[in-house]
């Protein structure tokens, strides 16, 4: 686990697609991107702001990183709890 605090969770995905592939996924059971309701706003504001402090701590943010949610079968989701792919592009 690189980053747990009440609203989110991020950690390294098992099976990396880049050299810096991490997960950060919402505490709070969310199905899909779909699924988000206006109260989330909050929640999904403070996810992408952790994403750019692990970037940051990851040492990936000058050069350029990936944010990636997959929505639905045919867009890839595997796994139906909403998360977003932090990837380094190099």
């Amino acid at each position: 686990m690189l980053y747990r605090d009440e609203l989110v969770t991020a950690f390294r995905d098992a099976h990396p697609a880049a050299s810096t592939h991490i997960l950060i996924v919402p505490n709070r059971h969310i199905e899909s991107l779909n699924d988000l309701q206006p109260e989330d706003e909050i929640l999904f504001g403070h996810l992408l702001l952790v994403a750019r402090e692990i970037a940051q701590t990851e040492n990936i943010h000058t050069g350029g990183y990936q944010l990636v949610i997959n929505t639905g079968l045919d867009a890839g989701q595997t796994v139906f709890h909403l998360h977003v792919h932090l990837k380094s592009v190099k």
